[in-house]
């Protein structure tokens, strides 16, 4: 055997040995996927009944943001607990702004509305009554809401006058959908501690002679990412 012929002999055959290795793997992969998605997403048949109670609860993340900055929200949703695989949700609350003299643009912002998200979550786990869960869930939500905008220390760029301007009272709204994945955790007795985490992306809206307003009551701050972020306390009921 030449030299040639043992180099293209021994070549071909380390790929026919990296070509096994790279099925192998694959195929292990893959039926490391599967079984993953058939403990998430193959729930149990069992006898337990639909309605499985009602659970309220508070979102503590806005609340401390409210505390902390000028923005934030107050948060409570009611939850109904089908089999404990199905969780329809109402969430409700009231958000506000108050923005003093923008340190780059001298603006200040102030809004304060109530908001409403509807919606539901699944969970994902195939033992689901154990009180512990991964959910996905969806959510519509509205507000309506008031902005007042003001600029005190304008100076007009042609005589230098100090002036002011602004907008009072200027009536907007918006709609937008949120998709979430949060866990859901049992920590005494009826007491759950979880969080969420949600994409958001707004459906259509109007915000007055504003352009875009600044802040949206349970939205956010419009021009930072969309996502946004729970961390909540429950209670069965």
């Amino acid at each position: 055997m030449t030299h040639k012929r043992f180099i293209s002999t021994y070549t071909s055959s380390r790929k026919r040995r990296v070509r096994a290795i790279v099925i192998a793997l694959i195929a292990y992969h893959l039926s490391l996927v599967t079984s993953l998605a058939q403990g998430f997403l193959k729930w149990e048949a069992d006898s337990v009944p639909l309605f499985r109670g009602v659970s309220v609860g508070f979102d503590l993340a806005g609340a401390l943001q409210m505390q902390l900055s000028d923005y934030g929200q107050y948060e409570a949703s009611a939850r109904v607990n089908l089999h404990d695989q199905y969780f329809p949700t109402v969430e409700l609350g009231y958000g506000r702004a108050s923005h003093e003299e923008d340190q780059v643009t001298g603006i200040s912002y102030h809004t304060s509305a109530p908001y409403l998200r509807l919606g539901a979550d699944v969970n994902l786990l195939k033992k689901k009554h154990t009180g512990n869960r991964v959910f996905a869930g969806l959510r519509y939500a509205f507000t309506s809401y008031k902005v007042d905008i003001t600029h005190e220390d304008f100076r007009d760029p042609l005589w230098g006058w100090g002036t002011s301007y602004g907008i009072k009272d200027e009536a907007c709204y918006q709609h937008w959908l949120e998709l979430l994945f949060g866990i859901d955790a049992k920590v005494a007795g009826p007491i759950h501690l979880g969080w969420s985490v949600r994409y958001r992306r707004r459906l259509f809206h109007d915000d007055g002679l504003a352009g875009k307003t600044w802040y949206v009551p349970g939205y956010g701050i419009q021009e930072s990412t969309r996502l946004g972020y729970t961390f909540n306390v429950n209670i069965d009921i």
